[in-house]
């Protein structure tokens, strides 16, 4: 581990590295499906739906549409995914609204909220996410995950891993980017961090995606801080 000494904030990642989107969305799915009479494979449409978060906001990173908040990407998806699934024609505009907001109700791996609540005791914590402002706040309201702030694309008007969306977050927290870490799940993540001078801390969900996960499997940079997780990084970083 290198030598942390001068961060005074952490920044997360949230989808993966906090909550598990993929079981979460599943859940959800399958609820609707239940009451609508469609079978379907819940863990596929739940897969289907966040394959095209990285398409979606390049869009926006593009500049090929104006800034656009995440929950907008994600209903745009899903409006395009129902009718592949068997869902054509039996949802109302509410009631896609309501399986939209399924990202807003994600549940935290178990070391999340033990592991940031003894970091918070130290260090300032925000999420710093591609979702929304509301779409983080309800999410760490039901989770009792204890941010500090809310930070994240739609406080800073960019997706990561565009440069300036760090270095807007650590500009918000008054800091230098040195004094600023970003936790993540996600190498590519912790490299865009890392090349704009924040310190880095490399958290590992070796099923975000699934068993068959191939992906950010373990670290492949030169990252400050490497830990098993939530837990393990507040026992690393001193709390």
């Amino acid at each position: 581990m290198a030598d942390t000494s001068q961060v005074k904030a952490l920044i997360y990642d949230v989808f993966g590295t906090c909550v598990d989107w993929r079981s979460g969305v599943a859940r959800e799915v399958a609820a609707v499906a239940r009451a609508k009479g469609v079978e379907l494979d819940p863990l596929a449409f739940a897969v289907a739906w966040r394959d095209n978060y990285q398409p979606s906001m390049e869009t926006v990173r593009s500049g090929k549409r104006p800034w656009t908040i995440l929950d907008v990407l994600h209903r745009e998806t899903l409006v395009g995914l129902l009718p592949k699934y068997g869902f054509a024609g039996k949802l109302s505009e509410a009631e896609i609204d309501d399986l939209n907001r399924a990202w807003h109700r994600l549940d935290p791996w178990p070391d999340t909220v033990p592991g940031l609540t003894r970091l918070k005791r130290k260090y300032i914590i925000a999420p710093h996410s591609n979702g929304n402002f509301a779409l983080l706040l309800d999410m760490a309201k039901r989770a009792g995950i204890p941010w500090d702030c809310i930070l994240g694309s739609e406080t800073v008007k960019n997706y990561k891993p565009v440069p300036q969306s760090y270095l807007e977050a650590v500009r918000l927290l008054g800091l230098e980017p040195g004094n600023v870490m970003m936790v993540a799940a996600h190498n590519r993540d912790l490299r865009a961090a890392q090349a704009q001078g924040l310190r880095t801390g490399f958290v590992p969900r070796t099923y975000e995606h699934g068993p068959g996960q191939k992906t950010d499997l373990a670290p492949d940079g030169d990252w400050d801080v490497i830990a098993r997780d939530h837990e393990d990084m507040a026992a690393q970083m001193g709390t």
